[in-house]
């Protein structure tokens, strides 16, 4: 939300309904990203996400996190969400190489919809011209855990720092300035002490 903090036509749902027709069970993606939509629909919120409600507005992108229990996030997750039309569809699998049936999969994979069915696209980080935004993995440290994540991207591959890194990042800042004052502080009693030992009262300069 911070990267496009100034917009107000995108929604990011967790783990909420995405109704596509009257007669079909909902689809509950781990995440999913819609542009074109109002952030902020009312000051009670979006409770599931209803695509007659929405102008029709399919999300772009549709994300999946393989648990321990494998949930069919390669194949019947997969063809759900190509016959919802999700531009992209992006599986995290963070147990790739625990000796999983599903382990020939990248630990991120990112397929786009092509005549209808899904094509697995290649780089880490990859560019998603249609978002404006790259996704792709790696190593950082979230709420004191180091592991593998997934990550924004701008288009030269830049990684945006997370919310925690952006505070520490400013706190280091403010630390650094409180130094600098501070030497500037103990210069200025020095020269002062030095102006009075030569008999120069500092504060008539």
């Amino acid at each position: 939300s911070r990267i496009w903090a100034a917009r107000n036509d995108w929604f990011w749902g967790v783990d909420m309904g995405v109704y596509y027709h009257p007669n079909q069970e909902a689809l509950v993606p781990d995440g999913f990203l819609s542009i074109g939509v109002q952030r902020i629909k009312s000051p009670r919120l979006r409770l599931s996400y209803v695509l007659w409600e929405e102008e029709g507005i399919i999300p772009i992108l549709v994300l999946e996190v393989v648990s321990k229990t494998y949930r069919s996030e390669y194949d019947k997750k997969k063809a759900d969400y190509s016959q919802l039309k999700a531009l992209y569809y992006v599986v995290y699998n963070p147990f790739c190489g625990q000796k999983r049936r599903y382990d020939q999969h990248q630990p991120l994979e990112v397929y786009r919809l092509e005549s209808g069915r899904y094509q697995l696209q290649s780089g880490n980080p990859l560019w998603l011209p249609e978002l404006g935004l790259g996704i792709g993995c790696e190593v950082g440290t979230y709420r004191g855990r180091r592991r593998e994540w997934v990550y924004w991207y701008d288009q030269l591959g830049n990684r945006y720092l997370t919310t925690e890194e952006l505070a520490a990042q400013e706190q280091q800042r403010a630390e650094r300035e409180q130094q600098r004052a501070e030497r500037e502080q103990q210069r200025a009693e020095r020269l002062a002490e030095y102006l009075r030992s030569q008999g120069i009262d500092p504060n008539n300069l």
